[in-house]
């Protein structure tokens, strides 16, 4: 029960000391969401008392099922655009349809996260390789930043996941910008920036939500053409019950499958960084898929749109002392509390400081400085990421995440088809071997040639490993022996084992004999299986390479060696 409720782990050994950190952390986290839930349902085009909603539920029933202690699970900003950009292809933005399929979208997602969870397939998040994730996520916090300019200047814009589409349309309206608007913008993001700075625990968010609605009351600036939030309904959300019609399922199963995926790849990479700091608990991956996947099916019952783990809320919540997932808890608490209480006092705020806090917060998921690593260091993962980033500009966030994926496995294909050999010397006086183009004087021989193949015989390499193997021996006068250093072959598939049969008949019409070096014991096994090699091995497998070389100069087979054949026949 423990491993499928991990709150049964840290709840009854709770320590007085730990409460202190986490009611800061549940209270600052709590502060920091209000704001922050409420600007990130306008990205997902849904009035902001959706994020409010999706801030309250999710983050208990996470608590009770995740194994992260720190981890912050609400709206954020990445998932909040897929939303936008799935649903709004459905139903007009701002329709009781939109905010249905919003809130059908997330459960759809949780089922599907769940299922994942529950059948072990927490390895997923291997798929998504570094530079794919930094070329995502850049292009997503551009693609988000500038949906926000619609309010930043004060004019209608189209919303769009293609940013070229937003900066024509934004370069056509410049003139109809509202300045005062846009002063009030600016100011918002001038004032997030300048408290982060001066303390990174004071919440800026919230001081530049309580400085534009008083600014807005004093000034009377919303009836000057600001655009204000207005009427935010109180209470908490009411349940409903899930519309499971095909239409509805046939509509949003590959937009939530999709959402499932980005969204865990997100709270995962969170999670394990904080671990990595606390060192105090492990992240289980499979388990984490259950809990998101429970936050957002329940949630859902509860007017949740799709939520995970964010990055800034669950970086403050450590920064701020969370030992526990209580801190969530208390932030669950306070949101709930400003539901029932405060929601009046949000009718003055002004969209424009929803936006300021949105360009604040994505603005730091652009990497820059990953990306110049991956120029000096590596020229094909700084393409990945390049092509990763074009493509999610140009034909937005899902086609961008789908086609980083393949790319990254094509790479990773084309590696593997071409994997690395090297041809052999042996260093003199010594019994060690070494590649002919890394060190200079090594000891050659005419009649025997040396290569080292670092991959595992399959499908996908065998024709390669055998071409270059041939096309070497055969441009050789004399040689007699082929030498193959397999200590870095892990496995043989059967098409393998095809291609080493016509490999060495090839050598053999040649006159010349293929040796294999420290072979190990699975491998030699898939070799007897398949009759590769005859049952007494004794001049086909050497314990080294070494003594490989020494059979083939002198026709001298070291006693040791024949351990492999004694241990065969045994």
């Amino acid at each position: 029960m423990k491993q499928f409720l991990p709150i049964l782990s840290w709840l009854p050994n709770y320590k007085k000391a730990d409460l202190s950190g986490d009611v800061f952390a549940g209270i600052t986290v709590g502060i920091m969401l209000i704001p922050q839930g409420m600007a990130y349902a306008l990205i997902a085009g849904l009035p902001p008392v959706y994020g409010l909603y999706a801030s309250v539920v999710p983050q208990i029933i996470y608590a009770i099922f995740g194994t992260s202690r720190q981890l912050s699970v609400a709206p954020v900003a990445m998932d909040s655009l897929l939303v936008a950009t799935g649903v709004s292809v459905m139903a007009t933005e701002g329709s009781e349809a939109y905010v249905t399929y919003a809130i059908m979208l997330a459960f759809f997602m949780g089922v599907a996260q769940f299922l994942l969870g529950a059948i072990r397939m927490g390895f997923i998040t291997n798929l998504l390789a570094k530079p794919v994730i930094s070329g995502f996520t850049s292009a997503a916090a551009l693609i988000i930043g500038l949906n926000q300019l619609k309010y930043l200047l004060g004019v209608n814009l189209e919303k769009s996941n293609q940013v070229h589409r937003i900066i024509i349309d934004a370069f056509g309206k410049v003139g109809d910008t509202h300045i005062v608007t846009l002063l009030l913008g600016v100011a918002g993001i001038v004032l997030i920036k300048g408290i982060k700075k001066v303390n990174p625990k004071i919440p800026g968010a919230l001081v530049a939500v309580v400085a534009g609605i008083l600014v807005v009351l004093v000034f009377g600036l919303h009836n000057t053409g600001v655009s204000i939030v207005r009427e935010v309904p109180e209470g908490l959300p009411a349940m409903i019950l899930p519309d499971l019609s095909m239409e509805t399922i046939e509509k949003l199963l590959p937009l939530s499958l999709t959402i499932a995926v980005v969204a865990f790849m997100e709270a995962f990479s969170v999670a394990k960084a904080i671990e990595a700091k606390r060192r105090d608990y492990k992240v289980n991956p499979n388990q984490e898929l259950i809990a998101l996947g429970a936050a957002n099916i329940v949630g859902s019952l509860f007017q949740s749109y799709p939520v995970t783990g964010g990055f800034s809320r669950s970086a403050v919540n450590n920064q701020a002392g969370a030992n526990t997932p209580l801190a969530s808890i208390i932030s669950a608490v306070l949101v709930a509390l400003t539901l029932l209480f405060l929601t009046p006092l949000f009718y003055h705020l002004p969209h424009a400081i929803l936006a300021a806090i949105i360009m604040v917060a994505v603005s730091g998921l652009v990497d820059l400085a990953y990306a110049k690593t991956l120029w000096k260091t590596n020229k094909i993962e700084f393409a990945l990421l390049l092509a990763t980033f074009l493509i999610t500009l140009q034909f937005s966030m899902v086609p961008g995440i789908v086609s980083g994926i393949i790319l990254s496995i094509l790479i990773l294909l084309f590696k593997a088809a071409n994997p690395h050999m090297a041809i052999l010397g042996r260093v003199r006086g010594v019994g060690e071997f070494r590649n002919v183009k890394r060190f200079k004087d090594l000891e050659l021989w005419e009649e025997v040639f040396v290569i080292r193949v670092d991959a595992p015989f399959a499908f996908v390499n065998i024709q390669t490993i055998k071409d270059r193997i041939l096309n070497e021996a055969l441009s050789k006068k004399g040689l007699k022996f082929v030498v193959i250093d397999a200590g870095s072959v892990a496995y043989i598939d059967a098409t393998a084992v095809a291609g080493l049969r016509d490999l060495m008949e090839s050598l053999e019409q040649k006159q010349i004999k293929v040796l294999f070096a420290e072979v190990i014991g699975p491998v030699r096994d898939a070799f007897y299986r398949n009759n590769l090699v005859p049952e007494n091995s004794e001049e086909f497998f050497f314990l080294t390479t070494d003594n490989a070389v020494n059979f083939a100069v002198s026709g001298q087979n070291k006693p040791e060696n024949k351990a492999i054949a004694l241990q065969r026949n045994a």
